[in-house]
């Protein structure tokens, strides 16, 4: 098999031909030069989330990019076991790490936030004229959702603007395509994300709130969690609170803007709001993949694993698998399938703040929708894609809006 290029740039902007490669060719593919295997078809990857005896999802490793562009390993146990919280812990941990946050993020408490999420929407949102050029990204998508996560954690609403650097700092550390001394200028940007989260946490500790911060105070006191364990759990949900909605916004509003009849149809709609995101969330997973690491020698599919070998469980090529859904590669508002998408992922890692983003998702595509006759791509602005195997997000998207 020809070995895919998986940094070119033409690759990681549409990763979709790539990805079709290999669920053909190789549905568990070694990264050449490294010890990563990258899980592309659907039935495979919903197979190792059922698997936690085998595939832990403890951060391990992450792929890097060499002095010469290859991909490398990067290893993160220096870190110890303190970075394994939520999305990177395994049972019993895990389930004591969403014991905490779940509260906060329960489909009742979620769904009573609409109408602060329209306010804020129209905070960020003011009367446009016509003809109006926006950046969606920096205007309402990512803005919007770390918004809400740093009201739900317990964070001033100032501070916001510098969250979203670290966030994405830290999201640019998983990219995949990061440089070794790009890693040390991420590393130093963690360095004082922790330092902050740090002096958050010391003052929630002395005056404990309502919120999220004040209930991880509560339970460090009480000896459930390390200060540790604490600050690595505030990054992730920064980090993760504030990417996957933001590359969900992102996404529906540019396939909206790249199609005007089906712009049309959900803006007829509003009902099909919902399930168009759902099919935005199969067809542009916001998350391409999450690590696991191999616990022991295990077979997956055709592939022969070493304890010590790394995962990387594609999303974004199993939302896109033929064996799965019909006409994967196709905008199909009424789609009725055999399988479940895995944006979210599945089993005991199922995002734990899906209903959170899917709230804020309908409310930011809703409200856009309703402010406008139309919008497109600007013709002279192309939309930009975050270089990320990790990650799918726009950096830019320019859209020319017509006010209702």
């Amino acid at each position: 098999m020809a070995i895919p290029d998986l940094y070119d740039r033409r690759s990681l902007d549409d990763p979709y031909p790539l990805y079709d490669h290999l669920r053909r060719e190789a549905p568990v593919w070694q990264v050449p030069g490294t010890r990563t295997w990258l899980v592309t078809s659907w039935s495979l990857v919903a197979e190792a989330t059922a698997r936690p005896e085998d595939f832990s999802s403890n951060l391990t490793a992450l792929l890097v990019s060499d002095a010469d562009g290859r991909p490398a390993e990067f290893d993160m146990t220096a870190l110890g076991t303190a970075i394994d919280v939520l999305a990177t812990a395994d049972d019993p941990s895990h389930a004591a790490h969403r014991r905490v946050v779940f509260p906060h993020l329960v489909p009742a408490r979620v769904a009573g936030m609409e109408g602060e999420l329209r306010a804020l929407f129209a905070q960020l949102w003011p009367t446009r004229p016509a003809g109006a050029r926006v950046e969606w990204m920096s205007a309402v998508a990512d803005r919007m959702p770390l918004t809400v996560v740093a009201t739900l954690i317990g964070f001033p609403a100032d501070d916001v603007p510098q969250l979203l650097r670290w966030a994405y700092d830290g999201t640019e550390l998983l990219s995949g395509v990061a440089s070794l001394d790009r890693m040390v200028v991420l590393g130093e940007s963690a360095t004082a994300h922790g330092a902050y989260l740090a002096a958050r946490f010391a003052e929630a500790r002395s005056d404990p709130g309502p919120d999220l911060l004040g209930d991880l105070a509560r339970a460090a006191d009480a000896g459930a969690f390390g200060d540790n364990e604490v600050m690595a759990m505030l990054v992730q949900l920064v980090g993760a609170g504030g990417e996957s909605t933001a590359g969900l916004i992102g996404n529906a509003a540019r396939l909206l803007a790249e199609d005007p009849v089906l712009q049309e149809v959900v803006r007829a709609d509003p009902e099909l709001v919902v399930p168009f995101l759902e099919e935005v969330l199969r067809f542009e997973s916001p998350f391409r993949g999450h690590y696991r690491v191999v616990r022991r020698p295990a077979t997956l599919g055709p592939a022969s694993l070493r304890a010590g070998d790394h995962l990387v469980l594609h999303w974004g090529a199993a939302n896109r698998d033929p064996e799965a859904f019909d006409d994967p590669d196709r905008i199909v508002i009424d789609r009725r399938e055999r399988h479940p998408h895995l944006a979210f992922g599945r089993g005991l890692h199922f995002c734990v703040g899906a209903p959170l983003a899917r709230l804020e998702a309908r409310v930011a595509i809703s409200e856009l929708l309703a402010r406008t006759r139309s919008f497109r791509l600007d013709p002279d602005d192309a939309p930009q894609w975050v270089p990320s195997i990790f990650v799918r997000r726009h950096e830019r998207l320019p859209l020319i809006v017509e006010a209702a």
